[in-house]
């Protein structure tokens, strides 16, 4: 991989017609770059099976943590799984294409700025990001729904077998971080979540009620306890770059259409390492 690019990118939303046509456009930089996926490539399982299969042709390798849309059970679906057998089945395909994902060995970087262990994970959330002042999950989804601000997920994402899909979500916690204690000590890693694995980043929401949809505070010290180099996310459609505890943290989405046409044009892929030699460091927020 001498010469290759580690990249990245999330939030495909290839159900619109200028998001597919974006993800027609992309291309890597050397026949050695990687390819991360930080999610929410699609809402139908065809969508999802197009999108990798042409970016897995692409990419010397492809490294994919699912989203909340992927795990939807959309009405017009023709694959009706749902929950964990849904996810599951995104893993099979996934496998397919050759494409690695959180049930499988995590992948070393070996190129500029490695070796780092690449882990794509799946936590999902648990309603902890709650809205200011609530004092349980009820309170706040009952302030959402007064206001209107509501994640389709509460229809569509259905969490089978467990109660609730903050049941799911500590399982998911659970199950992951054994995986990341068993990393190599000596090795730094790169940490690759759809949602971002601390609550700052919400807190420049449009609408801060929707921020319960976002995360889980039992990942907040994962960038640090797991030897983070990088944390990439997506999810809330605002990319930028941020700084906690001296870790970077990456949004790599795409987003809607709506929301990317009118920003200035930029490269949707983020490079991710090696470091860019114009990017300096931020600041902490």
């Amino acid at each position: 991989m001498a010469g290759g690019k580690l990249l990245a990118i999330s939030d495909l939303h290839v159900v619109y017609k200028e998001n597919r046509e974006l993800v027609e456009r992309l291309r890597p930089t050397s026949a050695d770059d990687w390819l991360i996926v930080a999610g929410d490539v699609g809402d139908l399982f065809t969508d999802v099976e197009w999108a990798l299969g042409v970016l897995a042709d692409r990419f010397a390798r492809v490294i994919w943590a699912p989203g909340n849309h992927e795990l939807w059970t959309h009405p017009k679906d023709t694959v009706d799984l749902r929950g964990e057998k849904r996810y599951l089945r995104l893993v099979e395909l996934c496998r397919s294409l050759g494409i690695d994902t959180p049930e499988d060995p995590y992948p070393v970087w070996e190129g500029d700025g490695g070796p780092v262990v690449i882990a794509p994970l799946f936590v999902g959330y648990d309603y902890s990001f709650r809205v200011p002042g609530a004092h349980s999950k009820e309170e706040s989804l009952r302030r959402a729904y007064e206001t209107g601000v509501v994640c389709a997920d509460e229809h569509f994402l259905h969490p089978d077998p467990y109660p609730g899909r903050d049941d799911w979500c500590r399982a998911r916690v659970a199950y992951t971080e054994r995986r990341l204690a068993e990393i190599d000590p000596a090795l730094r890693t790169i940490l690759v979540n759809h949602y971002p694995l601390v609550r700052q980043p919400t807190d420049v929401l449009r609408y801060p009620d929707f921020a319960q949809w976002c995360g889980t505070t039992l990942t907040a010290d994962w960038h640090t306890r797991f030897r983070a180099a990088a944390v990439v996310y997506g999810h809330l459609h605002i990319p930028r770059v941020t700084w906690y505890d001296g870790v970077r943290f990456e949004e790599v989405s795409v987003g809607y259409p709506r929301e990317w046409k009118p920003r200035p044009p930029r490269e949707p892929l983020r490079q991710i390492l090696p470091r860019p030699a114009e990017e300096q460091r931020g600041t902490a927020r």
